[in-house]
């Protein structure tokens, strides 16, 4: 475990469903004091139904998030330089991160969550999918940072 950084983006392919459930956990665990965001390598996806749904069950909130790619996030000022830590949940976003802070000395950090979409045939299957990436996410966080009320 490790003392919580200033800022940190996450990071997916599309930012609808992991990078938005890590973003949001994340400041329902650990709060306001580390500022936290998400981003996707394209944004060509909303914000994905069944991840509203899982995340709401440990009272996360995502319905309002707003999908954005790594180019609009730069394009509404939001550099990617003024960020202390990057954790990347897919490889294509893994790549996109190490690209665009070759220049810059920035940690990025890989974190392997399972993929939910396209798992699941029934609503409850789909739902039991999206579960357990939820679970993947908070075990990662807590592992790195710990029991939030600890802190």
């Amino acid at each position: 475990m490790t003392e919580l950084p200033q800022s940190i983006l996450f990071c997916c392919d599309h930012n609808a469903v992991r990078s938005p459930m890590a973003e949001g956990i994340m400041k329902k665990l650990y709060g306001t004091g580390t500022y936290v965001q998400s981003a996707g390598v394209k944004n060509d996806l909303e914000i994905d139904g069944f991840c509203i749904s899982v995340c709401q069950e440990i009272d996360v909130e995502l319905s309002r998030h707003r999908s954005r790619s790594f180019d609009e996030m730069e394009e509404w000022g939001d550099d990617i330089s003024s960020y202390d830590l990057v954790i990347a949940l897919s490889p294509a976003s893994q790549r996109r991160a190490l690209e665009l802070t070759r220049f810059f000395h920035l940690d990025v950090e890989y974190w392997p969550i399972m993929d939910p979409t396209g798992l699941g045939e029934t609503r409850e299957a789909k739902l039991e999918s999206y579960r357990q990436t939820r679970d993947q996410i908070l075990e990662r966080l807590i592992a790195r940072w710990g029991n939030p009320m600890e802190t």
